[in-house]
């Protein structure tokens, strides 16, 4: 008979063989807090417009070649439970805000870094959770009083233009005036009188060649895709959307057909071919000019279609199917009818164009009830225009949430520095542990106008210095970091028009205050031994952008 042998006493005893737990300073809060200090480290040098790009090549051995956080934190698969906490605070800023996802992992690693420090001083995790979270409301109380420009006519493209530069130039710096005035042009062009602006009606459409001074917006759709038919341009045009292939339909049971003759024989194919031909007939008396079909579009279908001079374009995505429908007005039928004049859509031009050795179709709508509205983005390589995409994706967001609230902040560093200095002078105010906190969470806020000057080549500390002198002034308020200067110098944000979006900083302070609460509360980690076997499956997302 084996002989047992018992465990050691203690946690151990209760787990499972191959668990693993830490606890204690050292072990659960110590080790935390280094990996979500390495994690936001290598998120700071990618900050700001002069941030470095990162070379990230995901599970599936996809390149990507970017410095937006949220598509690194996306593609970079976090296993440390700690780290994983930041990441969640950002994609949520992600979904919050849509841009400022750096600003939350940064300002969540420097809050930590400041913790550690005061721990071995012997304050105590709870002491400083509670000072970070006076910090942060006294932070949120302050931040009101920092709004230094408000856009209250946002269909007006040379205002949205002011503010949506500085979002757009933290992603392509030197490129932001033109990028700026096509997703201006885009967004305001479909902003619906009353109702949301919705993100998803402005699509991108990347194809390579030329330069990026060739993109351009569509008012409308375009796809990468060629024309069915002989038919390739319609003007004016009413459109039919089917979401089933354009083909001789298959009849739902099986059935056995006996043919006893010739002339039978005969008669049995020419009839399926006149009913074909009388619904495709029928289709193009109501006035049709365009088929837009969900399936493949049948050879026998394609001649009675260039017979009636129909233009015929196939969808292959569900997804664009929709859009389509939403673009020109239309509804999605499911089988091949006779659709009502109420089904059809409407579309000033549908056409062929070619763009380099890419032909695209055009549905263009010049009125001013376009719904949705295409940036077709030009350049040399796939990883550049990924990125010009994103900065446009940034410069959406900001759209959208500045519909909801137009206020902004001053830029390049102010707010930071300004929240700094009155929080310290507030943290001198309060009589308990807390005040250390406080004056950390201030010490924290620099780390972003020292990213900045750091990323462009100059010292950090030195410029903080000169934007703390600054700041200390009455008219100081709005000075930041110039990152054009020979010279590490400063500037006044507001002339220089440096605007950051008041909801990105109002939502980024919160959810790194509480990622960083979060991370500190923990005392012990615990983790059970993994299952074998193959990993379960992840939800499938949507197909829509794959």
């Amino acid at each position: 008979m084996a002989l047992s042998v018992p465990k050691a006493p203690g946690m151990a005893q209760m787990l499972k063989d191959g668990a693993r737990m830490y606890s204690g300073l050292e072990e659960a809060v110590y080790r935390n807090i280094s990996a979500c200090k390495e994690f936001s480290q290598t998120m700071r040098s990618a900050y700001g417009p002069n941030g470095m790009n990162k070379m990230i090549i995901n599970h599936i051995e996809k390149q990507f070649v970017t410095s937006d956080a949220g598509t690194i934190i996306r593609e970079l698969d976090v296993e440390h439970p700690a780290a994983k906490l930041i990441v969640m605070a950002s994609q949520m800023q992600d979904a919050e805000v849509g841009d400022g996802t750096n600003f939350v992992v940064v300002l969540a690693g420097a809050l930590l870094e400041s913790a550690e420090e005061l721990l071995r001083l012997g304050i105590t995790t709870a002491e400083i959770a509670d000072g970070y979270e006076k910090a942060l409301n006294k932070a949120l109380e302050i931040l009101p009083t920092l709004v230094c420009h408000k856009v209250e006519d946002y269909r007006d493209v040379n205002k949205v233009k002011e503010v949506l530069r500085s979002a757009i130039m933290s992603k392509q710096y030197g490129q932001e005036d033109f990028l700026t005035e096509l997703v201006s042009k885009a967004c305001v062009s479909i902003l619906p009188d009353d109702g949301t602006f919705n993100v998803d009606n402005i699509r991108i459409c990347k194809i390579l060649g030329s330069g990026i001074y060739k993109s351009e917006v569509v008012r409308g759709m375009v796809f990468k895709r060629f024309v069915e038919g002989d038919v390739s341009y319609a003007e004016k045009a009413k459109i039919v959307i089917f979401s089933c292939p354009v083909d001789i339909i298959q009849t739902e049971t099986k059935g056995t057909v006996l043919i006893k003759s010739a002339d039978e024989l005969m008669n049995f194919s020419s009839g399926e071919e006149g009913l074909l031909e009388n619904q495709i007939k029928a289709i193009a008396d109501t006035g049709v000019k365009v088929v837009v079909a969900g399936g493949k579009v049948g050879d026998m279908a394609l001649h009675f279609l260039n017979k009636y001079g129909l233009m015929a374009v196939r969808l292959n995505s569900k997804f664009d199917l929709r859009r389509l429908s939403r673009a020109v007005n239309g509804t999605v039928l499911p089988r091949i009818t006779t659709p009502s004049q109420e089904e059809l859509g409407y579309c000033d031009k549908v056409c062929i164009e070619e763009l380099g050795d890419t032909a695209i179709v055009a549905f263009r709508n010049e009125g001013k009830d376009s719904r949705i509205a295409t940036i077709v983005i030009r350049g040399a390589t796939d990883n550049f225009m990924d990125d010009i995409e994103r900065a446009m994706d940034d410069g959406v967001n900001n759209f959208k949430s500045l519909t909801r609230d137009g206020r902004f902040l001053p830029g390049a560093g102010a707010t930071e520095i300004e929240l700094a200095t009155q929080l310290s002078a507030y943290a001198d105010t309060l009589p308990g542990l807390d005040q250390y906190a406080v004056r950390k969470f201030a010490n924290a806020l620099e780390v972003f106008p020292k990213a900045l000057a750091e990323n462009s080549g100059s010292n950090g500390t030195d410029i903080v210095n000169q934007l703390y002198l600054a700041h200390n002034s009455e008219k100081g308020k709005n000075i930041g970091f110039d990152i054009e200067a020979e010279k590490a110098t400063t500037l006044d944000a507001v002339e220089a028009k440096l605007f950051d979006l008041y909801q990105a900083k109002f939502w980024g302070l919160k959810y790194a205050v509480s990622a960083a609460a979060t991370i500190l509360k923990v005392d012990q980690i615990i983790m059970a031994k993994r299952a074998g076997g193959p990993k379960p499956r992840q939800a499938a997302g949507s197909d829509d952008e794959s």
